[in-house]
């Protein structure tokens, strides 16, 4: 009994994996095939009252992938609460990833990278905007689009190097005097984050 009942629910399974397939985002059309079968199932149950719109009829076809090298990156870069960059064309960024610091260039891989405390560049001929960001995600499209999430973002500018210095030393002290595992952890990301706005204004 129990093994006939897995097998149905592996054949299950494997059937919806096989079929089911989500869009990238460089993927969507103007007109998608499901909100066109879920219109005509409204329609037919509420003839009489328009149906409501669908998460994918608000998003914005991507432009295709170029066939020659762009010269330009286009950069959105938004935060919780703002947007920092809206489709601005840039010649590079780079991001602070947990792999390392990662260069964004026009034409760039399609790729997926965790951001972590670090330095994040945006260059724009001789123009370089500096932010320190907290954590987030970098998204690289293959058509040259790249989409910034960060937690928290705060131009370089605008910290100051003295609090930074007096912030790593407390964290030092409180990680060196921590008695317990949660003590510790709390004070190492203190000292990892101000270490590294340390290094992005030294840097």
């Amino acid at each position: 009994m129990f093994r006939h009942a897995a097998n149905r629910l592996l054949t299950r399974s494997t059937t919806t994996t096989a079929t089911i397939r989500r869009a990238f985002s460089t993927e969507v059309s103007s007109t998608d095939a499901g909100d066109s079968a879920f219109n005509e199932a409204w329609k037919k149950v509420v003839p009489n009252i328009d149906p409501p719109k669908t998460p994918s009829q608000y998003m914005e076809t991507r432009p295709p992938t170029p066939n020659t090298l762009p010269s330009k990156l286009t950069v959105n870069f938004v935060l919780p609460y703002s947007s920092e960059l809206s489709k601005q064309e840039v010649d590079m960024v780079i991001v602070p990833a947990t792999t390392g610091q990662m260069g964004i260039l026009p034409g760039h891989v399609p790729t997926i990278a965790e951001l972590k405390p670090g330095l994040l560049s945006v260059h724009e001929g001789n123009d370089v905007k500096k932010y320190f960001i907290s954590s987030g995600f970098a998204f690289v499209h293959s058509n040259s689009y790249a989409d910034i999430l960060a937690v928290e973002a705060i131009p370089l500018d605008r910290i100051d190097p003295a609090q930074v210095q007096k912030g790593l030393s407390e964290f030092t002290q409180k990680l060196s005097s921590a008695s317990s595992d949660l003590d510790k952890a709390e004070a190492q990301i203190g000292v990892d984050v101000h270490s590294a706005l340390n290094s992005a204004l030294t840097g």
